[in-house]
């Protein structure tokens, strides 16, 4: 029975995707061709200059598509982390980052983001870096990946 709850979970997917210079529109198709039920925004701070990425902008706009929107900002990067990477310094912004993922707040919305993807529907984490390599969303979707043992899936949505 063990090993089949395993397999099950195998098929399970937690998607990822940033908005870096991408228009609102195409993210949310994106969003919608992946079949993602739940966008969880993992910014520290969910406003943003680029229209329709706030987060009453964004949620209205997912819930116009069905997709339900949730805000863990304890999973977004501190503010020396979001410095760090906008230099370049990615090696900084992980050491800042892993020290943030130790903290209370951060461990008890990873379990709740963890419960989210094992039990409902497609998962998409979100925040602005759109190379997931350079961003602390793929640390939290490797946390998920190997506590879960779901697969990521990282979304690009097309520069228009």
């Amino acid at each position: 029975m063990a090993a089949k709850k395993k397999l099950a979970l195998k098929k399970k997917r937690l998607f990822t995707i940033g908005y870096e210079q991408t228009p609102a529109k195409a993210v949310l198709d994106e969003l919608e061709q992946a079949g993602v039920k739940l966008l969880v925004d993992v910014r520290a701070v969910a406003s943003s200059r680029r229209p329709g990425f706030s987060k009453t902008q964004l949620a209205a706009g997912l819930d116009a598509r069905g997709i339900a929107y949730l805000h863990l900002r304890g999973l977004g990067t501190p503010k020396e982390g979001r410095l760090a990477a906008r230099s370049g310094k990615y090696d900084v912004l992980s050491k800042i980052y892993a020290a943030h993922l130790k903290t209370s707040q951060a461990r008890e919305e990873i379990d709740e983001l963890s419960a989210l993807v094992t039990k409902s529907g497609p998962v998409c984490i979100l925040c602005y870096e759109r190379d997931h390599t350079h961003c602390h969303r793929r640390w939290i979707a490797e946390i998920i990946e190997d506590r879960d043992g779901v697969r990521i899936e990282n979304l690009m949505a097309p520069q228009v």
